[in-house]
């Protein structure tokens, strides 16, 4: 998960890299008064993402396999572990079980 995220925020550094020299350069517009980083950043993450979703594919599919097996283990854990307090709340009630109520 730590990769595909490293790998995400390196196609976004990239891609601010190259839209920062085109604005810099002329060839893409600049933002109105100060506005200019947030020009470059806004452009960057508009590029980046399409990009991201295609190279990044394959690492992408891997960490929703390991997301997946993460919250399936949760599950399992949660399970046991109501299966274990009903276990002890079984045992604690005793042989005479719950009271009837007339």
């Amino acid at each position: 998960m730590l990769r595909y995220t490293l790998m995400r925020l390196g196609v976004f550094a990239g891609c601010f890299v190259v839209v920062w020299g085109l604005v810099y350069s002329g060839v893409v517009p600049r933002g109105l008064g100060d506005s200019n980083i947030m020009w470059v950043l806004l452009l960057s993450l508009v590029i980046s993402a399409p990009i991201s979703f295609v190279v990044l594919r394959k690492e992408r599919d891997r960490a929703s396999v390991h997301v997946v097996q993460r919250v399936d283990r949760m599950k399992a854990n949660l399970e046991a572990n109501r299966s274990q307090e009903d276990a002890t709340a079984d045992e604690t009630a005793g042989p005479q079980g719950r009271t009837q109520t007339s």
